[in-house]
């Protein structure tokens, strides 16, 4: 059996966010700090990818001082508390054909994840997309979720929020 590692290449990779609510949605950008991706016999078995939640950026709201007050009720222990938790982290559990099982840990919690993935190799380049739903509220994420505050009317935010997920790597 033939094992492979390939090194996330951080400047060549992102996550593209989108939270919604009532009225509408969110998005915008967080990095991905390091990772690896590991292959036998050419197909993904495992790995994992190290999120930078300072990183977090807000695209679609263009005025500076209210762009920074959201980016900073994001960093809060609302969201993300990202002071005490700079980074998330998923772990690759198990793969079967192109469907991606893993824990992921946000503020020091884990859960199971799934998701699909889409994997090419081209000589030591491997490059890698996926879709994460995640459901904020198993991480201690609370703030304005009909699960645990009612009559919230149209300020309500909806539980998941979605992860697009492009990674480039090159092999170790």
């Amino acid at each position: 059996m033939k094992t492979q590692k390939f090194e996330i290449v951080s400047t060549q990779s992102n996550i593209d966010w989108v939270g919604r609510k009532v009225t509408g949605a969110h998005n915008g950008t967080i990095d991905i700090k390091k990772g690896e991706l590991v292959f036998n016999d050419g197909k993904l078995t495992g790995g994992n990818v190290v999120i930078d939640t300072t990183s977090i950026k807000i695209l679609d709201v263009t005025d500076p001082a209210t762009n920074a007050q959201f980016g900073g009720h994001l960093a809060s222990d609302d969201f993300f508390s990202i002071e005490k938790y700079p980074e998330a982290i998923l772990n690759i559990t198990e793969v079967l054909d192109n469907h991606v099982e893993g824990d992921l840990t946000i503020k020091g919690i884990t859960h199971p994840v799934g998701f699909d993935i889409t994997t090419n190799v081209s000589g030591d380049i491997l490059t890698a997309t996926g879709k994460v739903v995640v459901d904020r509220t198993l991480y201690n994420m609370k703030f304005r979720s009909g699960n645990f505050f009612k009559d919230l009317g149209d300020t309500l935010i909806y539980n998941d929020f979605d992860l697009d997920v492009s990674v480039t790597a090159k092999a170790a």
